[in-house]
């Protein structure tokens, strides 16, 4: 009992200290405050706790960075987590002024050329391990990149310079911190463009949100040696960026721009032709119903305008790019242009990038740094067929971008100045040349077809034939691809008709017509005779010649092409061809439209050349069979029978006697099997730009038919087939809903219905009028459709929403209203 009442028991001076520190590990355990750096699991379970989580490689143990590839997986995986750790010490390291030098950019740079490396292995492995499962070595690497923050650490190393300005004193003896910065950025957009390659929008997406680094990649692009990478990075991101990018928000973009050189403002175009491409609703919407509903929700003008408007008012821009569109090739390399071609087929590999070609100025210098120089400075020989694709691609980039500002908001104002310019005079001295002796390889691009758009020559000609088609839409500088001679032709084809010479063509600036004996139109003819059936080439050749015509209808200019045998020559390919396109066989039938209206010469040589029963019953069939893609022609025939009725009563004689086509046409049972088959064919959920047409040329049959008071018969004949069918009200109801949208989109539509107006010589107060008679809720009247849909209880309240008639009841929505707004 003594004993243990005695003091404290001595201890050992070494066992006390233990204990001590142990009591005070405790204390720190039970309070969170241990250092677990060395225990990664714990680190991550203290974050989930709310304690400081894990905010870089760095805090990792490098242990653990060691044996990431083989916890990973990868066969040599170079350590990819530790090169990302080395990056973020850079990195920190490059921020402190007396940290930094030349040693340290230097192991950054190879850190990066080693990173690029494995970004473009061309290995695969398995992976997971066991798995079974092969994937590409350079697209697990990028994976791996990204899941250690290397992406951070890129964008980090890019913005250096943004952020943290460079010391005046140079790094080392000639050489500046800006001038390593600029040579480390080159590697760093190098990784990055791989990076978006291998893991796509995962990659690209993220980094379109940082506008700081939007700006900065344009900021690089006035550096000779960044240029291309930075454009090429910039192309990846704003290509998956979901909102358009400012043009107005880069800082100093008219001295950027005025500072490129030829090359560098051609591909330079590629950047521009994201920012100004109109990405309008049209694009993402299902139908015209949906369009319309989120062009009236929209306010303010879109960027896109906006973008052009900067473009076009940049000092001397589009006569830069008129000068590239049209500068020519060397003699030498356009003499045997086919043989060019299948030189450079062992090079295809180039085509991989969208800026390949400039790839070819890359050359290494003794720091092992890439500069970009211009091709014609390079010392080492590069094949004559390399220099001129580089040239057709340049041609490509410059004429997509063009044919964008065609379009837009600034068109008139682009038209003048490619008009002074002579673009279109210095695109047909390149015609024969250039654009159409580029025949395809020998053998198509290894996984592509002969016809595949990314082919350079054949994305040449369609650029060039949609800009043509853009430059002609009912414009009156379209007069600018003939020839004097041609513009002469036409006065004396309009002073042997007995009809004024076109204002047009009388006060043309005949030093802006295209030099030689033919323009661009003539030679378009002269290579459609000779395009095989299916080329892809004849759908945008056929659009551009029915661009010349479109519009107010020139009896001048359809002679002036029917004489080249125009119309023969579209008569050949639907006929005997039986064209399996549906693309190539509508522009036919519009082509053929916009030649024949109103023109009885045309009709005549119709007749000529469709001289048998079995032809016409071939072709009338055809025509049947394909609605949708023939209906423009159709329309043709009921205005022209129209036109020659009202207006030329000898033309309407001799249709009447010889014209079989007309004749055909005109009969009411015709007029109703078409009317049937066009208001079958759509619904105003599958309304499109495609096939809007066909409701328009429904509403012409029966605009006619009321005017010569058979309205109520033909509408009669369309619920004689419901009842045939044993569906009442399929046509009428469908139809009913139709041109309720029909009056929703054009009465708020300007330009289309000036359109409409032009093209079908018809007043838009007269569509509007016949629109009003159709969906008026009289269910009284013979000539509404109301009335025959009352007749088999089919008129309900729900669908009359006519409120402009006053016979509509607000409360209750036609399935058209329905539509708009749900």
């Amino acid at each position: 009992m003594g004993d243990r009442k005695r003091g404290k028991r001595e201890e050992n001076p070494q066992q006390c200290n233990f204990n001590s520190q142990r009591k005070r590990t405790s204390i720190k355990n039970r309070t969170g405050l241990a250092d677990r750096r060395g225990n990664i699991f714990q680190r991550i379970r203290d974050s989930q706790r709310g304690m400081p989580p894990i905010r870089c490689i760095t805090e990792i143990p490098k242990s653990i960075l060691l044996d990431c590839d083989n916890r990973l997986g990868l066969e040599d995986g170079e350590q990819i987590p530790v090169i990302i750790s080395g990056l973020y010490e850079s990195t920190r390291s490059l921020l402190d002024k007396q940290k930094s030098s030349m040693e340290l950019y230097l192991t950054c740079m190879e850190k990066l050329k080693l990173l690029v490396k494995l970004l473009n292995s061309d290995s695969s492995q398995e992976y997971p391990k066991r798995s079974g499962q092969t994937r590409e070595s350079r697209v697990i690497h990028a994976e791996v990149i990204y899941l250690f923050g290397g992406v951070e650490v890129m964008v980090q190393l890019l913005l250096l310079s943004e952020y943290y300005p460079t010391a005046s004193k140079p790094i080392q003896p000639d050489v500046s911190h800006a001038e390593v910065r600029t040579k480390l950025s080159y590697h760093v957009l190098d990784v990055l463009h791989f990076m978006c390659i291998c893991m796509g929008p995962d990659i690209a997406g993220p980094l379109s949100d940082r506008e700081d680094l939007i700006f900065h990649l344009f900021t690089l692009m006035a550096e000779k040696s960044c240029f291309l990478k930075a454009a090429t990075l910039l192309e990846d991101i704003l290509g998956v960026k979901q909102t358009m990018i400012s043009l107005s928000k880069i800082p100093n973009l008219e001295a950027l721009v005025t500072g490129f050189d030829e090359e560098q403002l051609a591909n330079f175009c590629r950047v521009l032709s994201i920012a100004v491409s109109d990405t309008d609703v049209r694009d993402e919407q299902p139908n015209l119903v949906a369009q319309d509903k989120a062009n009236r929700n929209k306010t303010g003008v879109p960027v896109s305008d906006l973008n052009q408007e900067l473009l076009v008012e940049l000092p001397n821009f589009i006569m830069k790019l008129v000068k590239i569109a049209c500068k020519r090739i060397d003699s030498a390399s356009t003499g045997n242009m086919p043989n060019l071609f299948n030189e450079i087929a062992g090079w295809v590999t180039w085509l991989d990038s969208s800026l390949a070609f400039d790839a070819l100025a890359e050359v290494s210098n003794d720091d092992g740094v890439y500069l970009n120089l211009p091709l014609h400075d390079l010392s080492a020989p590069i094949p004559q067929s390399l220099r001129t694709m580089h040239e057709l691609v340049y041609k490509v980039e410059v004429l997509y971008v063009l044919c964008l500002l065609l379009t837009g908001k600034q068109r008139t104002k682009v038209h003048e100045m490619l008009s002074k310019f002579k673009l279109m005079a210095g695109l047909n001295l390149l015609f024969d040349k250039v654009i159409w002796r580029c025949n395809l390889r020998s053998r198509p691009l290894h996984g592509h077809n002969e016809n595949c758009d990314c082919s350079p020559e054949v994305a040449l000609k369609v650029q060039f034939l949609r800009l043509v088609h853009s430059f002609c839409d009912q414009n009156e500088n379209k007069y600018l691809i003939l020839t004097r001679g041609e513009i002469n032709e036409l006065n004396r084809i309009s002073k042997h008709a007995d009809i004024p010479p076109l204002d047009a063509v009388k006060d043309i600036d005949r030093s802006l017509l295209c030099t030689g004996q033919k323009g661009i139109l003539s030679k378009l003819v002269d290579v459609l005779k000779k395009e095989p059936a299916e080329s892809p080439f004849r759908f945008w050749m056929s659009r551009s010649v029915e661009s010349f015509l479109r519009g107010k209808t020139s009896f001048t200019d359809q002679t002036f092409l029917l004489r080249k045998g125009l119309l023969e020559v579209i008569l050949t390919n639907v006929i005997s061809t039986g064209t399996k396109s549906k693309e190539v066989l509508q522009s036919n039938f519009d082509l053929l439209a916009e030649l024949m209206k109103f023109n009885h010469v045309a009709f005549k040589r119709f007749n000529k050349f469709i001289e048998t029963e079995e032809k016409m019953e071939s072709f009338l069939k055809l025509v049947s069979d394909n609605i949708v893609d023939s209906n423009m022609f159709i329309r043709c025939l009921i205005l022209t029978l129209d036109h020659f009725q009202k207006e030329q009563p000898d033309n309407y004689e001799y249709a009447m006697r010889s014209c079989r086509l007309l004749q055909f046409v005109r009969k009411r049972p015709v007029r109703v099997k078409f009317l049937i088959k066009l208001i079958n064919t759509v619904n105003v959920e599958i309304l499109t730009q495609e096939n809007v047409s066909c409701l328009n040329t429904t509403i012409i049959f029966l605009m006619f038919a009321e005017r010569s008071c058979e309205l109520p018969e033909y509408l009669s004949d369309l619920r004689h087939e419901e009842q045939s069918q044993l569906k009442p009200g399929f046509l009428l109801q469908n139809f009913r809903e139709l041109v309720f949208f029909w009056r929703d989109h054009y009465l708020h539509k300007d330009k289309d219905s000036t359109q409409l107006e032009k093209s079908s010589c018809i007043q838009f107060d007269k569509w509007k009028a016949i629109v009003n008679v159709l969906i008026d809720g009289d269910i009284k009247s013979p000539f509404t459709i109301a009335h025959y849909l009352d007749m088999d209880d089919l008129m309900t309240k729900d669908m009359d929403v006519d409120s402009a008639t006053g016979h509509g009841d607000d409360a209750s929505k036609s399935k058209f209203t329905r539509c708009m707004t749900s």
